[in-house]
């Protein structure tokens, strides 16, 4: 009597391991499915990889950075045009002051007789008077 009972044991042991290893089986097996049907849904709607997107993301920010290098290198070009561009019209500036000084002297010590071409033109005109005859 005392085997009958072991030996009933025993057959419920031997079949609940069998049932847990085929359940652990079958969840492995489920696991797998879904895994590969997410995969295919995932790689239907085109999502980048994790892997992919930090390499851009890297790639973007490194683009931005010489983005501002860029920025600050032509804000100094800019600044040093205008500087230079300053300088020449301060030299113009100072060169026609001294031409048109020089030119002013000529004509004082000609006795006022040098007259551009465009006032000899408007006194010409200013003196002529309709004629009403």
């Amino acid at each position: 009597m005392n085997q009958t009972p072991n030996r009933l044991l025993d057959e419920l042991a031997k079949l609940m391991t069998n049932a847990a290893g085929a359940a652990q089986g079958l969840r492995q097996e489920f696991d797998t499915m879904v895994r590969s049907q997410a995969e295919r849904f995932l790689n239907d709607l085109d999502i980048v990889k994790r892997e992919e997107f930090d390499a851009v993301r890297d790639m973007a920010a490194k683009a931005r950075e010489e983005n501002d290098r860029l920025a600050r290198k032509i804000a100094e070009l800019e600044s040093e045009v205008a500087g230079l561009r300053a300088g020449r019209r301060t030299t113009r500036t100072a060169g026609s002051t001294q031409k048109a000084a020089s030119s002013m002297t000529a004509t004082k010590s000609s006795g006022g007789a040098r007259t551009t071409r465009s006032s000899a033109t408007t006194t010409r005109r200013a003196s002529r008077k309709p004629s009403s005859e």
